[in-house]
């Protein structure tokens, strides 16, 4: 029995052109939201999606992502604060032009998505028998990140909205949480509808940073 309650498939699936397009479609859509409603997420959509992430490759079949729903009103508020000190600081790093964009950017959506999510990794889980990780114990880490790509389609293929919300200090999260203190933090994330879609990322939109072409990262040896 898998993750989503179905017993062994014999055969393959055929993914055929329309598939695969849709597929493109699904890549091309999923955008790092920031600005959501207000709506709360249909109950029991959340570990629908979290059943989805676990889908996703571990190294040794570890498995070593932990997902922390945060509810309570006091732990979202210090997570809050703890966005705004350090967006504060960052601020503080840019000039001139860079500045003035910056200071307009919305960065997260911590005050309006209905929900809030904080993913680890436990690299010291004792599933998968140490395999592979004895040579790189950050395959824990890697593996946890492929969830959360996981999850964040499966999210958008829900019409539902998700952003990665990185200025944080990783310390602060992980204390206000009360989590394990060897589970490696990484990402907080908010999860919603979102207030409108769009194909092109808000930073290319917003001029920022303007997405390159994939030729422009391969080197061939």
């Amino acid at each position: 029995m898998d993750v989503l309650g179905r017993g062994p498939v014999d055969a393959a699936p055929v993914f055929d052109d329309a598939f695969r397009a849709r597929l493109d479609d699904l890549l091309r859509w999923r955008r790092d939201v920031r600005r959501f409603r207000r709506d709360p997420l249909p109950q029991g959509a959340l570990d629908a999606l979290i059943a989805r992430a676990c889908l996703a490759p571990s190294v040794g079949l570890s498995q070593p992502w932990r997902f922390v729903t945060v509810d309570d009103p006091a732990r979202r508020a210090a997570v809050l604060e703890d966005f705004r000190r350090r967006n504060a600081e960052a601020l503080a790093g840019y000039t001139g032009e860079h500045a003035a964009l910056y200071a307009r950017l919305k960065l997260a959506g911590l005050e309006e998505a209905p929900v809030q999510l904080a993913v680890f990794a436990d690299r010291a889980t004792a599933q998968g028998h140490g395999l592979g990780r004895r040579t790189m114990p950050e395959t824990a880490e890697y593996s946890a990140v492929m969830a959360v790509y996981a999850l964040w389609l499966a999210a958008r293929a829900r019409g539902i909205g998700m952003g990665w919300v990185s200025i944080l200090d990783p310390a602060r999260v992980a204390a206000a949480l009360n989590v394990p203190a060897d589970w490696r933090f990484i990402g907080y994330f908010c999860l919603g509808y979102p207030e409108a879609a769009d194909a092109v990322p808000e930073l290319e939109r917003q001029g920022w940073e303007q997405r390159r072409p994939a030729e422009a990262f391969v080197v061939r040896r």
